[in-house]
């Protein structure tokens, strides 16, 4: 069971290529929506909405709403969003978002990819648990899913 007390999630992972392919398949929104599983209406604009379908089997009544907030290529990539918010019929634009934080660093033989998302104290205390359970597991699996998908698209 996730502590409560925690705020923020962090993973990473090493990636067999280098920073600019990561970079790319973090930053461009068909590469991103391939991976992640959402198909976006646009690129990913600094300072804009981004806004798409969530296409993962079982979501497929989700959209996907966030923020980018900083694109510093090929280093640093972040967007805020609303954390596992899967209630279609709640109006989740009420609540403070979760910071979603990309980096990338060159390493022997690839890419060092690091995740957080942090912002979970401010979650809503009866959706916080769980948005940070869903989320922890979703990001662990988002990871794979990045450097597979690296992998089969060099």
């Amino acid at each position: 069971m996730a502590d409560e007390t925690q705020d923020a999630i962090e993973k990473e992972i090493e990636i067999a290529a280098p920073v600019e392919r990561v970079w790319r398949a973090l930053t461009d929104h068909e590469e991103f929506g391939a991976w992640f599983r959402v198909k976006l209406e646009g690129p990913f604009v600094e300072g804009q909405r981004s806004m798409g379908r969530i296409t993962w089997p079982g979501y497929e009544h989700l959209l996907w709403e966030a923020e980018v907030k900083t694109m510093e290529r090929p280093r640093y990539f972040s967007f805020t969003w609303h954390p596992y918010a899967v209630d279609p019929a709640k109006d989740y634009s009420g609540e403070e978002p979760t910071l979603v934080e990309f980096w990338l660093s060159a390493e022997q033989g690839g890419t060092l990819l690091k995740l957080r998302e942090s912002g979970f104290s401010k979650v809503p205390e009866a959706r916080r648990a769980e948005a940070f359970r869903m989320n922890a597991g979703g990001w662990a699996q988002q990871m794979t899913n990045v450097a597979a998908y690296v992998g089969e698209h060099p």
